[in-house]
């Protein structure tokens, strides 16, 4: 476990510069029992910085487990939603939420893939108010990681659990750049270069982009509305802030219905406690017609099959590799880091902000011509060997990335 003073420097950093908490503000942890040095850390800096309240969502993932594996048959498609109106209702209030990744990437490995799927249809149903509310940014969020010893033995099997937590702290401090000598600077510059390159693209309005790499050759329309949006956020409370930490991406809406090629996976990736290996996908008008994969299929198939709309993109993020995320070297398990080290496409849901608007409801986003599923999964599709292209209405094409590295002329 790192030092107490470590670990308030990395929860300040989060709270300030991550979150931007305000004065008077309510705030809403959320962590796994593991996790209590790190949400008292957060609390504490919190109260410092004129907090009005902070309450705290401490859970046990075993306990979902458990659930999956043995509640009935009968009940298995009832999720109560007593406790996200409690969310809903201190999002209405104004509350501030900053939640950790800090959950065992393989513990739902091995749960009956069909009860697991009817599940999270059950949870995204009941979620949605919610999720609709933080999807439109209604208030400032943040999501954080936090190293446990269950995630940190997946990270780095071949240590002992209390070397590899203590590995795995080191690297989530490397991607938020915390031992620089000043990092606050550090991420105001990070920052401003990535909303500069948004703004460049959003400048250019190109049509589609292209992507082309090792079994990869996938041509990605972009929606008509949509817009750039990089690392920083503004909620509809005026604050501006950071979502997620760390961060690395600009990224934008696809057209669901114009998306052509074939795209192979530069990264595997889990999904809930399955490692999905090379994925390989045809897209034709905008559906992926062909879903393969050379581990972990059935995983990601039945993640498609949420609703009709899984199956076509709501989101295309082009990332820089190699950045701090990447240059660890490892495959953290976990999407806010994954997504971070290379560029990637998301299956479903679309964001509100990257097709201009506020709202975050199945008609407003169909509306501004995004993908309204109730499914959001983020796979990755870059590395130094892919290269990407911006295209203009009339066909012609501009270098955007090299090698996984931008040029000069998507500045």
């Amino acid at each position: 476990m790192p030092s107490e003073e470590r670990l308030q420097r990395y929860a300040d950093l989060a709270l300030r510069v991550g979150l931007n908490l305000q004065e008077g503000q309510p705030l809403v942890l959320s962590g796994s029992a593991e996790s209590r040095p790190l949400l008292r850390a957060l609390a504490r800096g919190a109260y410092r910085m004129g907090a009005r309240a902070v309450v705290v969502d401490l859970h046990d993932p075993v306990l979902g487990r458990i659930g999956l594996e043995e509640v009935r048959e009968a009940y298995l498609d009832e999720v109560p939603d007593w406790f996200v109106q409690a969310r809903v209702h201190a999002v209405d209030a104004g509350a501030a939420l900053l939640s950790l990744a800090d959950e065992d990437p393989f513990l739902l490995r091995g749960v009956d893939p069909a009860r697991l799927a009817r599940r999270m249809q059950a949870a995204a149903r009941v979620r949605r108010p919610y999720l609709e509310r933080v999807g439109a940014h209604k208030v400032n969020w943040l999501a954080l990681g936090a190293a446990t010893p269950a995630w940190a033995r997946a990270v780095f099997p071949e240590l002992d659990p209390e070397e590899a937590t203590e590995r795995l702290w080191e690297a989530i401090f490397g991607t938020v750049r915390l031992d620089l000598p000043d990092p606050e600077a550090a991420w105001r510059d990070h920052v401003a270069g990535l909303e500069a390159r948004a703004a460049a693209l959003n400048r250019a309005r190109f049509a589609a982009l292209i992507f082309e790499g090792p079994g990869t050759e996938l041509r990605v329309g972009l929606a008509e509305r949509h817009v750039w949006k990089s690392a920083v956020a503004q909620a509809q409370n005026g604050v501006r802030f950071v979502p997620n930490l760390p961060t690395e991406e600009v990224f934008t809406a696809p057209d669901p219905e114009r998306v052509e090629g074939v795209v192979t996976s530069t990264r595997p990736l889990n999904v809930a406690g399955t490692l999905v290996e090379g994925i390989r996908v045809v897209f034709a008008d905008g559906r992926a017609v062909e879903v393969e994969a050379e581990r972990g299929r059935e995983a990601l198939a039945a993640v498609l099959e949420t609703d009709a709309a899984a199956v076509r993109l709501g989101e295309v993020a082009l990332v820089e590799t190699p950045n701090p995320v990447f240059d660890t070297g490892r495959l953290f398990l976990n999407t806010l880091y994954d997504e971070n080290a290379s560029s990637h496409l998301a299956f479903g849901r679309a964001y509100p902000d990257t097709l201009g608007i506020r709202e975050g409801d199945d008609a407003a986003l169909t509306a501004a011509g995004g993908n309204a599923s109730t499914v959001h999964l983020d796979w990755m599709v870059g590395s130094p060997e892919v290269d990407v292209w911006g295209e203009r209405a009339d066909g012609t094409r501009v270098p955007l990335m090299k090698q996984g590295r931008w040029v000069n002329a998507a500045r």
